[in-house]
């Protein structure tokens, strides 16, 4: 561990600490957070998620940052992504559970608001696989476009605004890696647990709880990124 890492440790300490140990502080957060949820959801993916992906990067090359990867321009992408994330869970958390009444397990829907049970795990996981099933293949893919995007801008916020070419990046795009570890591996030994405890938190938590995963995310993209040099 080296003065970097330990600087990193320190801030995430002095950040996240006071809301632990500081009531009112906590409360406030909770109030923000209900009153605001898609542009708090922007903030904490802007935020979070970005480390995510510096520490990946660190794992890759031993820094957090680098010339042409961009952080600035991925928070902001991050944002956004954070509050079509912050979208889908609610879509999901509501829809999925009157699907399974739907189809014979009727307190589905009063399940997901009861305290902790049998059933209440059940649903939360069938909703962590429908929307990771569909919603996340998706996300992962078009997220994975926008990251090369940023590359091939030198890692400048003209990324923000140069046009996209999307048909291109996902033509070039490595689908060994991108099926074989990201959607094939990554989605049912982590996605649909980790998501599982998602859905079984309180909903003010729920979007957090993601955010915070999106750091698991970053590691996975370093693996992933490191898998494609192997192919190559």
């Amino acid at each position: 561990m080296n003065r970097s890492d330990l600087t990193l440790c320190l801030f995430l300490c002095i950040f996240i600490l006071p809301f632990c140990l500081i009531a009112p502080l906590r409360e406030f957060y909770m109030q923000v957070n209900a009153s605001h949820p898609y542009g708090m959801a922007f903030l904490k993916f802007s935020i979070l998620a970005t480390l995510g992906e510096s520490i990946g990067l660190r794992i890759k090359t031993g820094y957090y940052n680098a010339k042409g990867f961009g952080i600035l321009p991925r928070a902001v992408v991050w944002g956004l992504l954070g509050m079509w994330i912050a979208v889908a869970i609610k879509t999901f958390a509501a829809g999925t559970p009157y699907f399974l009444q739907s189809l014979g397990m009727e307190q589905a829907v009063e399940a997901m608001k009861r305290p902790l049970s049998a059933e209440k795990v059940v649903c939360a996981f069938m909703i962590s696989v429908m929307m990771n099933t569909t919603f996340g293949p998706v996300f992962m893919t078009i997220h994975k476009v926008t990251d090369t995007h940023i590359l091939n801008c030198g890692g400048s916020l003209r990324a923000l605004i140069t046009p996209l070419p999307f048909g291109k990046i996902l033509a070039g795009l490595n689908w060994q890696v991108q099926w074989g570890f990201v959607f094939k591996r990554t989605i049912p030994l982590f996605w649909i647990p980790a998501h599982t405890i998602t859905f079984l938190l309180n909903p003010q938590h729920q979007v957090l709880f993601a955010t915070l995963l999106g750091i698991a995310l970053g590691i996975f993209l370093s693996v992933a990124a490191i898998a494609n040099r192997k192919t190559v």
